[in-house]
C-alpha cells in the first residue's frame, strides 16, 4: 500500500517502504533437530530397572496419558516392571489443608535417607481446579530439600476432576518407582476426603497428620477417617503450641477408645513433632517402623497387599465399564438428548440414566 504522505498535496515529503522484515525464526534450524527419539516398552523397563530418572518420569507421564495408545504401551511397561516390584515401604500422609504434610514429609524423608540409607520417592497428587482444570502442581517447592537429593523422586500429579482414577495411575506410579529401586515410597493425598479411601487401598501405613484445636473426643470419633488410620501425629508442637498440642493428643487417644481394634491387630499411636524445627522425627520413624515388623510378624502385611491388588482389580473393571460406556457410539448419540429431557422436566434423572442403562445393554446384545 502507498503511503498518503507520498501524495501531490504533500510535495517535497516521501516516506520509503522500508526494508522486509527477516522471519522470526531462523530458516537454517532444522526442525526435527531437538526431537527425542520415542523409547520402545522394552527399553524404557531397561532404563527404570538401571534407576534412569529421566526414562523413570517418562514412564509415568505416559501412565497418567489418556491417550489409549499410549495406555496400551504403558501397560506393558508396567507387567514387565512387575517381577522388580513389591520390595518398598509404602506409606500414606493425609491431613486437612494447611496441616503440613508437604514441609513434613522434606523432614520425614531427609531423616530416613540420612539414617536407613536406600532411595525415596514422593508421589503428591495435587487438587485440579474445577473451573480451569488446571493444577499448580507446586508441593514440591515445599520440600526444599528432599527437591535436590540425589536418592529421591518427587512427582506431583493433578487429579484431574477423578479422585479415584488418578489414584489408580498413583497405583501404578509405586510399581515403576518400585522397579527403579526405590524402597520407600510416601503417596501425599490432596486432603481429607475420597482420596482417603483410595490411598489407604494402596498403602502399608497410613499416617494422618492433624492439628491442635480441631475439636473433642466427639469430634475425634465422627472423622471416619480416624477409622483408617494407623497412626496419627499432631504437628506444630513448638513454642507455646506445646501444651495444646498434647491436650489434643490426649484427645485423639481417647477419641480412638471408642473404635475396635483394626484388623491387623495395631493399636495406633498418637505422637506430637514439629515439622518445620524437625523435631519428634525419629519417633515418627520408630512408630511406622515398628508397625511394619508389626504386621510382617502375624502374617497382616501380607494379607493387606493381597487384598489391594483384588481391591484395585474391581477398580480397573469400575472404571473400564465406565469409559466404555461414555465412549459408546449410541449413548453419545443420545446423551445430550438425555440432558435435554431432564433440564426440560420431562423427565426424572433417575428414569433417564436407567433409559441410556437400557439402550447400552441393547447395543451390547446387538454385537454378540
Amino acid at each position: 500500500m502507498e503511503h498518503p504522505e507520498n501524495s501531490a498535496e504533500y510535495a517535497g515529503l516521501q516516506v520509503n517502504s522500508g526494508v522486509q522484515q527477516p522471519a522470526i525464526i531462523n530458516p537454517y534450524l532444522k526442525r526435527n533437530r531437538f526431537k527425542r527419539r520415542e523409547l520402545t516398552a522394552a527399553e524404557m523397563v531397561e532404563g527404570i530397572v538401571k534407576g534412569d530418572v529421566t526414562v523413570l518420569s517418562q514412564a509415568v507421564t505416559l501412565v497418567e496419558s489418556v491417550n489409549p495408545d499410549h495406555q496400551a504401551k504403558a501397560q506393558e511397561v508396567i507387567n514387565k516392571c512387575l517381577p522388580y516390584s513389591g520390595n518398598s515401604i509404602r506409606v500414606g500422609i493425609s491431613g486437612v489443608p494447611g496441616a503440613g504434610k508437604s514441609t513434613s514429609i522434606d523432614e520425614f524423608g531427609v531423616y530416613v535417607l540420612k539414617e536407613k540409607g536406600g532411595k525415596l520417592a514422593v508421589l503428591a497428587i495435587d487438587p485440579s481446579s474445577e473451573r480451569s482444570k488446571g493444577s499448580i502442581l507446586g508441593d514440591k517447592t515445599r520440600m526444599e530439600k528432599l527437591s535436590v537429593h540425589p536418592d529421591s523422586f518427587i512427582r506431583p500429579s493433578p487429579t484431574a476432576g477423578s479422585l479415584g482414577g488418578v489414584a489408580r495411575k498413583t497405583r501404578e506410579t509405586i510399581i515403576l518407582c518400585e522397579a527403579a529401586g526405590y524402597d520407600k515410597i510416601f503417596v501425599e493425598t490432596v486432603g481429607v476426603g475420597q482420596s482417603e479411601t483410595a490411598c489407604h487401598s494402596m498403602v502399608d501405613f497410613f499416617l494422618l497428620i492433624q492439628l491442635a484445636g480441631t475439636g473433642d473426643e466427639l469430634q475425634g470419633i465422627k472423622r471416619g477417617i480416624m477409622e483408617i488410620c494407623d497412626g496419627i501425629v499432631i504437628n506444630k508442637c513448638d513454642g507455646e503450641n506445646v501444651d495444646k498440642c498434647h491436650m489434643a493428643a490426649t484427645n485423639f487417644r481417647n477419641a480412638l477408645h471408642f473404635f475396635p481394634m483394626p484388623e491387623s491387630g495395631w493399636a495406633p499411636k498418637v505422637l506430637c513433632y514439629s515439622g518445620f524445627y524437625g523435631l519428634g522425627i525419629k519417633e515418627v520413624w520408630d512408630m511406622i517402623y515398628e508397625y511394619i515388623a508389626f504386621v510382617k510378624d502375624n502374617g497382616y502385611f501380607d494379607y493387606r497387599r493381597s487384598e489391594q491388588s483384588k481391591y484395585w482389580m474391581y477398580e480397573s473393571i469400575n472404571e473400564h465399564l465406565r469409559l466404555n460406556f461414555y465412549n459408546n457410539p449410541v449413548i453419545q448419540q443420545q446423551l445430550l438428548e438425555a440432558e435435554r429431557i431432564v433440564l426440560a422436566g420431562q423427565m426424572t434423572s433417575f428414569t433417564a440414566a436407567q433409559d441410556l442403562l437400557d439402550r447400552y445393554f441393547d447395543s451390547l446384545k446387538q454385537h454378540l
